[in-house]
């Protein structure tokens, strides 16, 4: 059994705040389990690893003797979470976002351990509060508070509507941590006005109040944004074994620890190891990040998988192989009138650049390799028995063989 401080050690890693520290250590030294709160609005289906370091963090709170309680914001849809936003978000329908709640719970389920997870919907009381409860509840709460908050101030000062309805996001989210009598409540730096409110309604409401946790967001493949389907540097926890092996690797060096911390299910003293080796240069960078990529595809997948995900890599990428189930396509190699064949246009045919001059482009920076030498820039028209019979690798992850 771990002591409270080192229980405490295992927790910190990898968030941003604890506020406040001090309480945290006090409910720890009870030795009672926690009720660990965290609140997701199924705006959307499907998760990334992004989505999935707040799951990470409650897993590591399971491990640790604690329990968890999972809300599916299903009435906080309603409303939409205005957190980040620059406007208003809109409403979805109530059978999309059921639709939506069951594949994410689908996916949480990955990584919570089901026997420690209490699964709560929050319409069951935020769609049943009467017209007087809910006049009781937001009494808690001034206009000038809510104005605090960030994204509403900017929006207010800058001349941006607020409608009136997101006013009741954070003391919907606040209430729902009365509710459940939440110990801990979990969300990115993004969320931590509205886990301040749970906190403040808890006070008023004679509860002891919450510990509110927040975690960092977790930038993409990219290195840069956030973690975005729409950036298109996400990783998906649905994404087969190989392509989030691939997609782990394409991470700069300079996230590997964070990506441990917050996305791997590695021990967080072997994490603390890792990142020491690696600052003082006695560990080789690309063996720890094939180690962070196992270890996540394992995660979602399993150890067999896992190998195989490298395997596939390494036969791509390492050994300069050509993958045996690489597409087959019959390009139309007629010549011109001086005897060539345009190449971008071939590639659009074949499926492995999107426009001509996506090709153009992938050509003029040598990520156009036939039969694993690079075209030369602006080789955009080659002979036509360059190309017969070639095995064509495009980028890093699109190969076509011709015919």
């Amino acid at each position: 059994m771990l002591t409270p401080e080192e229980q405490l050690h295992i927790i910190k890693s990898g968030t941003a705040q604890i506020v406040p520290e001090s309480a945290l250590l006090e409910k720890l030294k009870r030795g009672v389990p926690l009720n660990v709160k965290l609140g997701v609005d199924p705006t959307a289906p499907d998760i990334h690893l992004g989505h999935a370091v707040p799951l990470r963090k409650l897993r590591q709170f399971q491990d640790l003797g604690h329990q968890v309680t999972l809300i599916i914001g299903d009435g906080t849809a309603l409303i939409g979470d205005p957190s980040g936003r620059n406007t208003t978000r809109p409403q979805l329908s109530r059978e999309k976002i059921q639709e939506n709640a069951q594949t994410y719970v689908d996916q949480a389920f990955k990584i919570l351990d089901p026997e420690k997870t209490v699964l709560r919907y929050n319409s069951e009381w935020i769609l049943d509060l009467n017209m007087e409860s809910l006049l009781k509840l937001l009494a808690n709460f001034t206009v000038a508070r809510i104005l605090e908050r960030d994204d509403f101030h900017n929006r207010y000062t800058s001349g941006q509507s607020i409608s009136l309805h997101e006013f009741l996001y954070p003391v919907m989210q606040a209430y729902d941590s009365v509710v459940i009598k939440a110990d801990v409540e979990l969300g990115g730096t993004d969320q931590l006005f509205n886990l301040l409110a749970g906190r403040e309604l808890m006070e008023k409401m004679g509860m002891e109040p919450q510990v509110c946790l927040t975690l960092p967001l977790l930038e993409g493949t990219d290195g840069v944004k956030k973690m975005s389907k729409s950036y298109g540097n996400y990783i998906g926890l649905t994404d087969e074994a190989a392509d989030m092996f691939g997609k782990v690797m394409s991470i700069p060096d300079e996230l590997m620890v964070k990506y441990y911390r917050l996305a791997s299910t590695e021990a967080v003293d072997e994490i603390d190891r890792i990142e020491a080796g690696l600052a003082a240069d006695e560990l080789h960078p690309n063996k720890v990040k094939r180690a962070l990529a196992r270890n996540i595809v394992a995660a979602y997948y399993d150890d067999v998988a896992a190998e195989a995900a490298e395997a596939d890599f390494d036969l791509k990428f390492k050994e300069h192989g050509f993958p045996a189930d690489a597409p087959i396509f019959a390009p139309d190699l007629t010549p011109d009138e001086n005897g060539l064949v345009y190449v971008a246009k071939i590639l659009v045919d074949a499926g492995v650049a999107g426009t001509a001059s996506e090709a153009r482009r992938l050509i003029d920076g040598g990520g156009v390799k036939v039969n694993g030498e690079a075209l030369a820039p602006k080789a955009y028209n080659v002979a036509p028995e360059v190309l017969a019979g070639a095995e064509v690798q495009v980028g890093k992850k699109k190969f076509v063989r011709f015919e």
